[in-house]
């Protein structure tokens, strides 16, 4: 019997649906919407997750990037190293915030930033630098990339919207920069159906964040306006299902490893599809499982096929590469060619189904697909 099997899934038991429904009650009762008990407790909860000071809750990852950059004084005419392997808000927040974005190549067997290309773009213009840590995967160089930073005397940011509790040598994402940005989108890890988080050790960048999220606002009740901000709050209800969400977050990393343990020794056994490896010294949330494809198997056919048995594969992480974008290629005259290694292992990868409450017998349909169909295309 066919079965459907969706590409991703939010995880909400039963009695976590309940505690919303009582906490939204609480919420609405009380007759304060945003920025109040819940947003604090939310805030702190994740500031402890990733082993740091402060945590400032968001409306998005994205205003997340955007805020992280002001607080950390873009400004024009500056340049933010970002990988061409990554979702476009990474670079637009870079252009929102005032400065330009530089593309590099990435490492082939990681699909994140690598540090020689970094070392390679930093300019007397290069203000900071973006690593971003693909589908749960911790950029294995970010130690590097961290101390090639310090040298250079430039901010280092970690684009961590897909690593929701996942660490490096026991290290948390979101710690091991000046500024971590999550997502809360719909899909992600854990969600709060939209918002986000800065992390931050940094007293300036954690109270300029406040200020900038909350129209430029000395504070949440004062009218003064010293900086020129946004509508960026993240609203009490968001911040009561986060926090729900988050008390489910190892449960969710261990579940989500689990399946991503059986892909990995039944894709092994598999001719033309091999998956991403994840170093040992890595803790991987596997917000998505990549693999990789001959180059001989064509892609969309084999996604389509996959499709018509009920297995429905997410989106890449990413393709095509931002320099390879519509957008890009006019605002920053990028060509086919320019990044060969993005270009080349992006074009061959692929994610299959990943979700918390995914059964054995789910992962094992998806891995019984594609040993049938994957030879035919």
């Amino acid at each position: 019997m066919k079965k459907v099997i969706p590409p991703v899934k939010p995880y909400f038991p039963e009695e976590d649906i309940d505690q919303i429904k009582a906490d939204v009650e609480e919420i609405l009762n009380s007759g304060m919407l945003t920025l109040h008990t819940y947003t604090k407790k939310f805030e702190d909860s994740f500031a402890d997750l990733c082993g740091v000071k402060y945590a400032v809750a968001v409306s998005s990852g994205t205003s997340a990037l955007e805020i992280s950059l002001k607080a950390l004084e873009l400004k024009s005419g500056d340049e933010a190293i970002v990988p061409t392997n990554t979702f476009s808000a990474t670079a637009a927040a870079v252009f929102f915030a005032s400065g330009k974005p530089v593309l590099t190549d990435i490492d082939q067997d990681s699909l994140c930033i690598d540090a020689d290309q970094v070392q390679k773009h930093i300019t007397p213009k290069t203000k900071g630098v973006i690593a971003v840590h693909i589908g749960g995967l911790i950029s294995p160089e970010i130690r590097e990339i961290r101390e090639i930073c310090e040298d250079e005397g430039v901010f280092l940011i970690e684009d961590a919207a897909h690593a929701h509790g996942s660490a490096i040598n026991g290290q948390c994402a979101g710690s091991i920069g000046d500024a971590g940005c999550f997502s809360f989108y719909p899909t992600k890890v854990i969600t709060t159906g939209e918002g986000g988080m800065i992390t931050t050790n940094n007293d300036d960048i954690a109270e300029i964040s406040r200020i900038l999220r909350d129209q430029g606002k000395e504070s949440f009740h004062s009218s003064l306006i010293v900086k020129l901000g946004y509508n960026w709050r993240l609203p009490e209800i968001c911040a009561a299902i986060g926090l729900v969400q988050l008390k489910r977050l190892q449960q969710i990393i261990e579940r989500r490893n689990r399946i991503a343990r059986f892909y990995d020794s039944e894709l092994e056994r598999i001719h033309g599809i091999a998956p991403l490896k994840t170093p040992k010294e890595i803790k991987n949330c596997y917000y998505k499982y990549v693999c990789f494809l001959d180059p001989k198997i064509d892609r969309d056919t084999l996604k389509q096929k996959l499709r018509d048995e009920g297995v429905k594969c997410s989106g890449e992480v990413y393709w095509p590469p931002l320099h390879l974008q519509p957008i890009y290629h006019e605002l920053l005259k990028t060509k086919r060619g320019d990044f060969p290694v993005a270009e080349e292992v992006c074009s061959r990868m692929m994610c299959l189904p990943m979700y918390a409450q995914m059964e054995m017998e789910e992962a094992e349909y998806v891995t019984e697909k594609i040993k049938e169909i994957i030879q035919t295309v």
